[in-house]
């Protein structure tokens, strides 16, 4: 018995289907980024577990509206732990939320419809429920690091009902 020919996806032939993540040019890298900012929001990590907690404190250099950085070329200086994605630690980090475009691609999956390169829209993301904007409640300038662990939440490692969607609503 065949097996039905598989559905051509409206994604074949673009550059994050025909090029692994270490092929890509540094243009092409930065826009498989898709606005969303969850990976600047502070995270917990339990010494005996492993296990990451996100919160809804954001990095001090996040601009929570915008879901951006505010001094993105000089981040590592201002932000000395931020964490540049590479090719290589995209594959082990283990706090990437589950709709980030560079652990997709690397698992060599398709980009979901809200990303930017497939809808054509940067505020598709936001739209999809998948960016953190409106849900930043503090920068981590304003919430000492003790009391982090009073701002965990779970949205951040969860990908919303609509985002989840083979296509945008409506």
């Amino acid at each position: 018995m065949t097996q039905p020919p598989k559905k051509p996806s409206p994604q074949d032939g673009a550059f994050w289907k025909t090029k692994t993540l270490e092929q890509l040019s540094k243009t092409e890298w930065e826009s498989l980024c898709d606005g969303c900012a969850r990976c600047c929001l502070e995270k917990l990590e339990d010494e005996d577990t492993g296990r990451i907690y996100f919160t809804h404190v954001g990095c001090r250099l996040l601009d929570g509206d915008a879901c951006a950085c505010r001094d993105y070329p000089n981040r590592s200086k201002q932000v000395p732990d931020c964490v540049r994605l590479t090719p290589k630690n995209v594959r082990e980090l283990t706090w990437l939320p589950p709709s980030c475009a560079y652990k997709l691609i690397a698992e060599g999956r398709d980009l979901y419809w809200w990303h930017p390169l497939v809808s054509g829209d940067p505020n598709s993301v936001h739209e999809a429920g998948v960016s953190v904007q409106g849900r930043v409640v503090a920068s981590e300038n304003e919430v000492a690091a003790e009391d982090l662990e009073d701002h965990i939440v779970s949205w951040p490692a969860l990908l919303p009902k609509r985002a989840k969607l083979k296509r945008r609503p409506g």
